[in-house]
């Protein structure tokens, strides 16, 4: 019997919300906290940011794109080299200007529309991108992981195909509590920073400061969090089976994610951005609700304000991270295969062919190429890469050079 599918507009029974929203937070908690642990700031104001930004992208896209909003990774680089050469208040200072560049990208869109996307990134192209978004991430899951990774994957794949009614809409959950008791059983688990965390902790927001080379120094990512962006668009619309980049529209969706980078930076959090890992657990549970994501969001917020709470879910330890992230990566690279079959691309034809080949060997191979203090690899690369092939494709089609009628 096929799995019981909950659709975005659905409202989900009561004794599902919780265990379903706590599933959700879970998932974007391990790579989310990471971010600020890199720039050296707490990082609660990052879960309050990340709530935040979710309602409001739930919000602006009138409730019809079910995402989280986690910390994103793009910003890493320029962002410590901004830190420590100006201090962190003029990095604030670049994440606001890079938001508020991608909210004028995000109107520019809304001006000229989005039928570019099928000529910059035909399935062909699209298919091995969205699959490189899960792919890459593969090692950072297996290092993370550690020891525990087989117990965990073990347990999280079992209970995805063999758990029925209630306990199949939550494995992930029930992989982390497993994961857990396995790991205070193991001695693995340092209770002392719960215990003497204080029980309110207000989150240390602080204020930017902007200067003009920091900006510029910054600006260059908007371009790698617009390609994941709409890479993760198309994957959520390929998983719930609606097409996000028409409604409720890529430049809502564009806007909402960039706002709250904007919204981010003012307040002294990270930027934030749709995350691969929620993505995930929607395909692996068949739960799209965005009723769930918002109950996520909610929780992530109280979790900001409460300090045991916060410090308890930080003691979870890397290897049930890890496993669990084996299987909600390898979700997104099957959705990005997926994209293949059900558009039917004809591999028969020599332009098919290169475009993926080369894309998955670009996103895979470790290329890097370095523009002023941004670093383009991976999946970046080789949307970028796939985007100008397929626009050199387009115009020799045009201009009769292509050989495929012989």
């Amino acid at each position: 019997m096929a799995k019981r599918i909950i659709q975005v507009d659905e409202k989900v029974p009561g004794k599902l919300l919780l265990p379903l929203s706590i599933q959700h937070m879970f998932a974007m908690f391990g790579a989310s906290v990471l971010v600020p642990f890199m720039f050296g700031i707490n990082p609660a104001v990052v879960l309050f940011m990340n709530g935040i930004g979710t309602l409001l992208f739930i919000f602006i896209t009138k409730g019809k794109a079910p995402a989280y909003l986690g910390s994103s990774f793009a910003f890493i680089a320029p962002g410590n080299a901004i830190i420590a050469s100006m201090g962190y208040e003029y990095a604030l200072g670049g994440f606001v200007a890079v938001g508020f560049c991608g909210c004028l990208l995000a109107g520019i869109i809304y001006k000229f529309g989005t039928k570019w996307i099928d000529v910059v990134l035909p399935s062909a192209a699209m298919g091995p991108v969205v699959a490189l978004i899960g792919l890459e991430l593969s090692s950072s899951a297996a290092s993370t992981a550690g020891l525990l990774d087989e117990v965990i994957q073990f347990n999280n794949v079992l209970g995805s195909v063999c758990f029925k009614k209630f306990l199949s809409v939550i494995p992930i959950l029930i992989a982390v509590v497993a994961g857990y008791i396995t790991a205070v059983c193991v001695g693995m688990i340092d209770f002392t920073p719960v215990v003497e965390a204080s029980f309110f902790a207000l989150p240390n927001f602080s204020f930017p400061k902007f200067d003009i080379n920091a900006i510029l120094m910054m600006l260059p990512v908007l371009l790698v969090i617009a390609s994941e962006h709409i890479g993760h668009q198309i994957v959520t619309g390929k998983i719930i089976g609606r097409n996000l980049i028409k409604d409720p529209g890529l430049h809502r969706s564009l806007f909402a994610d960039n706002f709250s980078s904007m919204l981010s930076g003012l307040i002294g959090s990270v930027p934030t951005t749709t995350y691969g890992e929620n993505i995930g657990v929607m395909a692996i549970t068949g739960v799209y609700s965005v009723q769930v994501i918002a109950g996520a969001a909610i929780l992530s917020i109280i979790c900001s304000f409460i300090g045991p709470l916060a410090a308890l879910i930080q003691t979870i330890p890397n290897p049930v991270i890890g496993g669990i992230s084996f299987l909600l990566y390898g979700m997104i690279g099957t959705s990005g295969l997926r994209i293949l079959v059900d558009n039917k691309v004809d591999y028969g034809k020599s332009v098919n062919m290169v475009l993926t080949s080369i894309v998955f060997v670009v996103g895979l191979s470790g290329v890097t190429i370095t523009i002023g203090s941004i670093s383009l690899s991976g999946m970046v690369l080789a949307c970028i890469t796939g985007m100008l092939m397929s626009l050199l494709f387009y115009a020799f089609e045009k201009l009769h050079l292509l050989n495929e009628e012989s």
